[in-house]
């Protein structure tokens, strides 16, 4: 199972470079009217979709591309942007017309909100408000699927060192920071919702020896190894969490954020494609948590293009055909 991991998400952004699959060129499938298409017509739109550069939001870009075909839009990829600041300031420069956020780095990062708000509703509805307002950008329905940060470890080691929640990883770390080595990506170490505020949160400081930036998709076969750390950053949706048999610590003190994925549409191709939400619903609703792990799997542990993954998923639903 290992071996057919993707080793790492740069390894994958530059395949897919090489080969025209992500920024910018549509891929192969046609995406035929389904049900999508009772819903509406985007017939004639011009529409550029983008996206982060890890698997989910990969995968995001490329279902909302289809979809959007189906109903009729001609659609350009720029997915696989490199990282939340670059794909948000092409958001609101007009470079690209929508992308999958996260109600956490909307009200955290995008909004500079220090306090978290937990009950995921009420997160999106002051996220959707507040980001409307001050940027002109308007938050479609988010999905079920909370795709929050989450401290993953092997379940070998978790039973070995006896760690069942951050609050027992945070103890281990003041008593023996050796046995707790850690590894993200760099933007969870730069985020105060992600390292900063989890060390504030739980009391306690690693060691910088202690500490590796890895690029994000070479985060759990890292901890699964225990090669260059033991425990890591995950997503809660991440695919690879059971495929690998890896144990998610209990985030007893409720620091991370609601991390629900909404599409985020500037307010000018909103206003003038008033269809685009209800073409949209159906998808919306249809990502749940388990939805989102299998569709991470279909990628990093099954080997398949998002492409693929989104095209079946979508005709599977009927959503398209």
């Amino acid at each position: 199972m290992r071996q057919r991991l993707r080793l790492s998400i740069v390894v994958v952004l530059a395949a897919s470079v090489l080969s025209g699959c992500v920024l910018g060129q549509a891929p192969g499938s046609v995406a035929h009217p389904g049900s999508l298409a009772e819903r509406g017509s985007l017939a004639g739109a011009s529409i550029t979709v983008g996206s982060k550069e890890f698997t989910e939001q990969l995968v995001l870009c490329e279902i909302t591309a289809k979809a959007l075909e189906s109903v009729g839009a001609k659609v350009t990829r720029s997915c696989g942007m490199s990282g939340t600041g670059s794909v948000r300031s092409a958001l609101l420069s007009g470079d690209i017309d929508m992308y999958w956020e996260y109600t956490g780095t909307g009200w955290v990062t995008h909004l500079g909100k220090t306090t978290p708000i937990a009950d995921p509703r009420a997160q999106f509805e002051a996220v959707a408000r507040g980001d409307l307002e001050a940027n002109g950008v308007r938050w479609l329905d988010p999905a079920p699927a909370n795709n929050t940060y989450a401290i993953a470890v092997s379940k070998e080691k978790a039973a070995e060192l006896r760690v069942r929640t951050i609050s027992d990883y945070a103890a281990l770390a003041r008593a023996d920071p050796a046995k707790v080595s850690f590894c993200a990506a760099a933007e969870f170490f730069g985020r105060d919702d992600g390292w900063p505020g989890l060390e504030r949160s739980y009391g306690f400081v690693l060691p910088r020896a202690q500490k590796a930036e890895l690029a994000l998709g070479a985060v759990p076969n890292s901890i699964d190894t225990a090669n260059p750390c033991t425990f890591g950053e995950v997503f809660a949706t991440d695919g690879r969490i059971e495929a690998l048999g890896l144990t998610v610590l209990d985030d007893d003190k409720k620091h991370f954020t609601p991390f629900n994925p909404s599409l985020t549409v500037r307010r000018q191709v909103a206003e003038k494609h008033p269809a685009l939400a209800a073409i949209m619903a159906p998808i919306t609703q249809a990502v749940d948590d388990a939805t989102m792990r299998k569709l991470n799997a279909g990628v990093d542990v099954e080997g398949l293009t998002e492409e693929e993954v989104a095209h079946d998923w979508l005709v599977r639903k009927g959503f398209i055909r």
